[in-house]
């Protein structure tokens, strides 16, 4: 038997129907009883109910348990942030707690720099934005809802005036990184667009010349680091400063703070100068040994080597079809000149098709001009010998041609022409590099290697521009610029050390994509019944367990963890 629910009308009927078998074997079916209207049972039809499971023997269900009340809150980034913190306190950044306990501030400076430096990595922002940033991660250790606008300012003052008590914990937990039989070590100085109007005592933002070829308010930044990209120094200087003054001073205090036997300074095309040479002969190291360095000849000085280049590029260089060296010397200095055929070729063509170019320009005026003079107008306005002269100019200038081709400005008809000594100058040091080099035991080869390597720290500074943001700087005071400069470098110090350990396991890894995966570890809390909230943590899948391997940082954990999927 069954229930079935029957319509006549706008009415329906439950009914107990019971199905049988005609004596023909038919199926079919009739109505037992009526147990009445379906809009008027209530308690009837519960009493049947329960007559029928007490006659078999079985029991009422149990009424439904009410459903638990729940309230979760915003979840917060906390893979990423622990990684760093873990990092933080493994390379030993918490001595800088023992420099600021001394100190008469009542905040926990060393927390506050460290909240700095992560926001540089994670999500760099103004200070006030970091404010806004630690609402939305859980920082180890750290009450993010009691830090002001205010404390983040006064840590970085703090910083400025314990400026060499924090640089030695820099070295000291620099210093078992540096190789202490041969500390090869690049210098090299970039520009940080600076922002503002106003004038401060001892500013340090100057107008002056920066990398991207524009005239702007700024300060110069140099950096130290080793053949591995540590970074080891760093100093601001005046916008306006030039580099050539900033090499020795910086380099003595290399020498000074890390007890290395040997150093071999590397530094670009805009560090070489007659006198800086002289200055750098003179200094010593600690034990007593010279500093030996590298130095890029930069192309503006090319043609004072012509004469010493020549015969080189005669016998060496001239019939060479892959990349090749030579030495000679310079100045009581060895000269290391190498010659890569194929990027002079490349040079060469393309200096040979900037003056195709102009030359066709300047056929083209010198055409109107004849027109002109021979009574035949042509399009557009009327082209005068000054005209075309200074229109011929501009496009030399443009081209960075003037060497070679030179525009007559005296003469009262358009004329110019092509300087062959300059052009055969140019030709000759098409895909050359040289190099100054005090470093007697260096073959050619590995001279060429060492400067090479200079590009890392270029990288460098595209990661301090670009990942960790460190300009335009928004601060006015200078000791504010200083204090901002030192929490980028101590930035690049982690990013840096993630580098190296992310290389070893996944070259493909890099620091940037490893906090963006681990930023997916978050922290979860959950109230159940208005009860006290419950911590928890998100799963950790296998990739993100490799890259916690990978930077020998252990897997986050709570004292009361519950884990969500």
């Amino acid at each position: 038997m069954f229930v079935k629910v029957t319509h006549s009308g706008a009415r329906s009927y439950v009914q107990l129907v019971e199905a049988y078998r005609d004596d023909a074997g038919r199926p079919k079916q009739r109505t037992v009883a009526t147990l009445g209207r379906l809009d008027q049972l209530s308690s009837e039809l519960e009493s049947v109910i329960s007559g029928l499971m007490r006659v078999t023997g079985k029991s009422a269900p149990a009424a439904a348990a009410a459903a638990p009340s729940l309230s979760f809150e915003s979840a917060r980034d906390f893979g990423d942030v622990w990684a760093l913190t873990e990092l933080w306190n493994s390379l030993g950044f918490g001595g800088l707690r023992r420099v600021f306990r001394r100190t008469r501030h009542a905040i926990d400076v060393e927390a506050l720099i460290r909240v700095m430096v992560l926001n540089r990595l994670c999500d760099p922002q103004s200070k006030l934005g970091v404010l806004r940033w630690v609402q939305t991660v859980a920082l180890p250790g750290t009450m993010a809802e009691s830090i002001e606008h205010q404390h983040l300012l006064r840590a970085m003052d703090a910083l400025v005036e314990h400026q060499d008590e924090v640089d030695a914990v820099l070295a000291g937990l620099l210093r078992p990184l540096v190789d202490q039989d041969l500390a090869v070590v690049f210098y090299d100085m970039t520009t940080i667009r600076a922002a503002g109007l106003s004038e401060q005592d001892g500013e340090v933002r100057r107008f002056g010349m920066s990398k991207e070829g524009v005239v702007a308010r700024q300060v110069m930044l140099g950096v130290v680091q080793t053949a591995e990209g540590l970074p080891l120094y760093h100093e601001v200087f005046d916008g306006n400063t030039a580099e050539v003054q900033t090499l020795k001073p910086t380099l003595q205090k290399i020498v000074a703070r890390y007890p290395v036997k040997r150093v071999i300074a590397v530094a670009d095309r805009g560090l070489l100068s007659v006198d800086n040479l002289e200055e750098l002969k003179t200094i010593t190291l600690p034990g007593g040994g010279r500093l030996e360095f590298i130095l890029a000849v930069p192309g503006r000085r090319y043609g004072e080597f012509a004469e010493l280049l020549g015969p080189l590029h005669s016998s060496d260089f001239a019939q060479a079809e892959h990349e090749v060296l030579a030495e000679s010397r310079w100045n009581d200095l060895r000269l290391i000149v190498a010659h890569d055929p194929k990027a002079a070729a490349h040079a060469t063509a393309q200096r040979d098709a900037l003056i195709a170019t102009l030359e066709q320009q300047a056929a083209q005026w010198v055409g109107k001009l004849d027109a002109q003079d021979a009574g035949t107008p042509g399009r557009g306005r009327k082209l005068s010998d000054g005209g075309a002269r200074a229109r011929m100019f501009h496009a030399v200038c443009e081209a960075h041609m003037a060497r070679i081709v030179r525009v007559d400005l005296k003469s009262q008809l358009f004329s110019y022409s092509i300087d062959e000594r300059a052009l055969a100058h140019a030709r000759l040091m098409d895909g050359k590099l040289l190099l100054a080099t005090n470093a007697a035991d260096l073959s050619p080869c590995e001279v060429v290697a060492r400067y090479k390597s200079l590009a890392d720290i270029e990288r460098g500074f595209r990661v301090l521009k670009s990942e960790i943001e460190i300009g335009p700087i928004h601060h006015r005071l200078p000791d504010r610029i200083r204090a901002h400069a030192t929490i980028c470098f101590i930035a690049l110090i982690l990013h840096r050390v993630m580098r190296t350990r992310l290389r070893a396991t996944s070259p493909t890894c890099s620091p940037e994509r490893a906090l963006a995966k681990l930023r997916r570890i978050q922290h979860h809390r959950v109230s159940i019944n208005a009860a006290q909230p419950v911590a928890g943590l998100s799963s950790i899948d296998q990739e993100q367990a490799a890259i916690l391997a990978a930077l020998t940082v252990n897997k986050p954990s709570l004292n009361n963890q519950l884990t969500l999927l």
